[in-house]
This record gives C-alpha cells, structure tokens and sequence, in this order.
C-alpha cells in the first residue's frame, strides 16, 4: 500500500479534528504529501470509521494513484497549496488541514482580516486574512484561497472555515488549532464590549521570536 504510514496518519488526525471540534460529521478534510504524491481523506466518510486503505493516494495532478474512494472534493484547494503555496520561511508544505471550526467561521463573515486580539496569531504569519467566498470544490476557492494566504500559513475561508498547512501535519494542525482560538478569544471579547488590538509591529516581532520557539 503506498503512502502507509501518511494515510494512517491522515485517519488519526481526521478522528482528532471532530474530537476537537474543528469539523461536524464529514466536513473538513486533511492531507499530508511525501514527494509527488497526496494521502487525503475521502469524500463523504465518516471519519470515526475511516481506514488507512479507505484514504486515497494521488499525485499532485490530481490523478488517483492507490485507493478506491474518491478524494475529497477540496482537492483543488490541498494541490494549490503544494504546488504553489510559498512557507515565508521557505519550509517545505508536507501537509494541509481545511476545518470548519465553528468561531473562525464565524469571524469570517464578520472581518477581511482576523483583528490582532493575541500574540498567536503569529502563528500564521502578520496577520490572518480572509478568502472571498466561492463555492466549495471549486477552483475559483482554490484561487481565492491562495490570494489569502500570501506570505501567510493559513487563512479563513468566507462563510466557509480555515485552511492552514505546515511542513508536517502535527504543525499544520497546531495552526489550525490556534486559528480557531484566537477567532473565539476574540468573539467573546467584542461580545463584552471594544477589545484593544495588539500593533502590527508586535505581531511582527512575535512572528521572528516565534522562528526560535521550541526545542531544537
């Protein structure tokens, strides 16, 4: 079975994710790449029985090299990130995570940008912006979606949820994750009253303190 050990993985996450919270029954979907070819999750399976042999394997044509269900129908979203997504850092995109997390959906009808409400937001980059809305599946979202995340890791999707990457799925979803709660800090702060907003330029200079955060 080709792509063993990503599609595995690609189930795990998938439970996790609606553990979490981040999707509702089929929805989101998420992929990891080794080389040219993509382990993605299936169209309409439920996740809390999704196999490794249920995963599809494709190449980055969108061709169906191993698997006999059909890929996801935000492929075209997942193949634009890896063929022409850009890490600001110059990292490699080895794995993409597309959530319909609840508070990020929300915000996304509410702003063009998530407002700098916490540091984290750094995470993705200067700021989080958000993709004009298009039709799921299409490439017209694929299209908005890499205008969106221009020098960034991750976006929201108009009316829709969030797309982030990372050079390996555990960061990839960790940006999803700190997507979503930087979107719900900032939902109940403004539901209290008129939050103040961090300075571009301390986001700024979270984003390079953040190059050196963690064990190395």
């Amino acid at each position: 079975m080709k792509l063993a050990e990503e599609r595995f993985a690609v189930c795990e996450y998938a439970r996790r994710m609606t553990a979490d919270g981040l999707v509702v029954g089929t929805s989101g979907n998420i992929s990891v790449r080794a080389g040219d070819l993509v382990a993605v999750t299936p169209t309409g399976v439920d996740y809390s029985s999704l196999r490794s042999q249920d995963v599809p394997v494709v190449s980055l044509d969108g061709s169906i090299v191993d698997g006999e269900l059909r890929p996801t129908s935000e492929l075209p979203m997942h193949l634009t990130v890896y063929t022409k997504a850009a890490d600001p850092d110059g990292a490699l995109v080895n794995a993409v995570v597309h959530t319909h997390s609840v508070h990020a959906t929300a915000v996304s009808t509410l702003v063009e940008e998530v407002p700098p409400i916490h540091y984290m937001l750094a995470a993705i980059g200067e700021s989080a912006k958000v993709a004009r809305y298009a039709t799921y599946g299409t490439p017209e979202l694929a299209d908005a979606m890499l205008e969106a995340l221009d020098d960034r890791r991750g976006c929201l999707l108009a009316n829709h949820g969030t797309i982030t990457y990372g050079d390996s799925l555990h960061s990839a979803y960790h940006r999803a994750q700190q997507l979503e709660w930087v979107c719900q800090v900032w939902l109940i702060a403004r539901s209290a009253g008129s939050p103040s907003l961090l300075p571009p330029a301390e986001i700024g200079r979270v984003v390079e303190k953040l190059r050196g955060y963690g064990q190395r």
